[in-house]
């Protein structure tokens, strides 16, 4: 019989010892990043898209918290469609939207946030329904067709980064 509680003891103080995976699982978090070289295809996408319609654009990609990993502008871009595209990627990073989704709450307290663009031309990077990055795009005569671009950015890696997933 003692033999018996030595060993009832000894599990019960093994399984004590273990962290319940629950609680491990809960106590950190795993994100996925855009790697460098996905950031840089996405720019070069989303500027030879643009170049087809005779257009010249400053583009950025920034990761999931708006912080820039590419910035690129074609050559004779205007120098301001470099900020303004920063601007649209950190908007739709911090959203998790489409800028162009955004414009109706331009003109409101959140919309006068510095740093903020609500019009179109910025798009999240998604996928596995996860938040990866986002890109901007600045410098066509209209904000759908910066949309458009970005657009044309993220479809040329879209299916490597769902196969990542």
């Amino acid at each position: 019989m003692n033999k018996n509680r030595s060993l009832s003891a000894l599990c019960l103080g093994l399984a004590l010892s273990i962290p319940a995976a629950a609680d491990e699982a809960s106590r950190t978090v795993n994100i996925q990043r855009l790697t460098l070289e996905t950031a840089r295809e996405i720019a070069l996408g989303a500027i030879d898209a643009c170049r087809k319609e005779g257009i010249q654009i400053g583009v950025t990609v920034v990761d999931r918290d708006g912080v820039i990993q590419v910035v690129s502008r074609d050559t004779i871009a205007a120098p301001i469609t470099v900020e303004i595209s920063r601007q649209k990627a950190f908007t739709a990073a911090n959203f998790n939207a489409a800028t162009s989704q955004l414009v109706s709450r331009a003109n409101t307290p959140i919309g006068r946030v510095q740093g903020l663009v609500m019009s179109a031309g910025g798009l999240p990077i998604q996928a596995g329904g996860m938040l990866l990055g986002a890109v901007g795009v600045s410098g066509a005569p209209s904000g759908e067709t910066d949309e458009a671009c970005a657009q044309a950015g993220i479809d040329r890696v879209q299916d490597d980064l769902e196969m990542a997933m």
